[in-house]
């Protein structure tokens, strides 16, 4: 005998509006926080605080001062070069890694196999990697940044898994027809692989986007420094933009630094707000191919 539910009483659709609303409180009030004042006018920041819920006009001086020729500026594109240098680099690295992995007598196959899977398991650790980057010449240098991590062991079993569910007679096909591995490879796989690409080259940007500790090691030089490193140094320790700094802007003229600091944040979070909706789409599917088949 099938019961029936009973709906929920009007107690309990009350108690989960409000813990809904108080999730999105917590999460939206303080990216509002941000943005207003970075917006904000100097008075207005100063009155508040140094913390404006809502600001009392639009003021883009905070914006104008970071955008002048300064570190902001210059780290902004040296982030944009990684991100999109390393994911470039990323993708064509583990695709290609990942496809050969997948065809069942490649030379070396279960070796190379084991090695990524070792890698899964256990890191070589801060002091090696320093070494080996240093040997290799690369400190203070952009690649620094890339090579050490271009390879992730996850992405390519991932791909693995989305390549190996790809039915042999379509690639045997494409072979009865003359066509040799890497036709196959960029005529048929990687069109068939759009979903699974489009989630793993996203875990690639936000890793490279995010990425801060790496400059840290590697990066003397101020002027190779990534946005998130600058981000580091000038909103989470707090230090003090000077007008240098900032392309040259005379002090007096300087928007309150909590402005500056809430306008490198919001700068530092937009290019991945702009690219994940366009790539949404292909999240669930990609993950849940790769993950499940094969």
């Amino acid at each position: 005998m099938s019961t029936i539910e009973e709906a929920p009483g009007m107690s309990s659709r009350v108690l989960k509006a409000v813990v809904l609303i108080v999730c999105c409180a917590l999460v939206i009030v303080p990216f509002l926080g941000v943005i207003s004042t970075s917006i904000a006018s100097q008075s207005h920041v100063t009155n508040s605080g140094g913390f404006v819920l809502w600001p009392d006009g639009l003021n883009l001086e905070a914006y104008k001062s970071i955008f002048n020729g300064g570190v902001v500026q210059r780290a902004l594109g040296v982030s944009v070069l990684i991100a999109v240098g390393g994911t470039l680099i990323s993708l064509a690295g583990s695709t290609m890694l990942a496809y050969a992995l997948s065809r069942q007598g490649s030379f070396g196959q279960k070796p190379i196999l084991m090695i990524v899977l070792f890698s899964l398991l256990f890191s070589p650790g801060l002091i090696p990697n320093y070494l080996v980057v240093k040997e290799f010449g690369l400190l203070d240098s952009l690649l620094a940044l890339i090579l050490p991590t271009a390879i992730s062991g996850f992405n390519v079993i991932v791909l693995r898994s989305f390549f190996m569910s790809i039915p042999d007679s379509v690639l045997d096909s494409a072979r009865v027809d003359g066509a040799g591995d890497f036709r196959i490879f960029w005529s048929i796989v990687l069109p068939l692989s759009r979903a699974v690409l489009a989630v793993v080259g996203l875990f690639y940007a936000v890793g490279y986007w995010n990425a801060f500790f790496n400059a840290m090691l590697y990066i003397n030089d101020t002027a190779k420094w990534p946005l998130q490193l600058v981000l580091r140094t000038y909103v989470v320790n707090n230090t003090e933009l000077s007008s240098g700094d900032l392309g040259g802007a005379a002090a007096d003229q300087l928007p309150p630094q909590e402005s500056i600091q809430m306008a490198i944040l919001v700068v530092s979070l937009v290019p991945i707000l702009i690219v994940y909706p366009f790539l949404q789409r292909h999240f669930a599917k990609g993950m849940m191919t790769g993950a499940v088949k094969g």
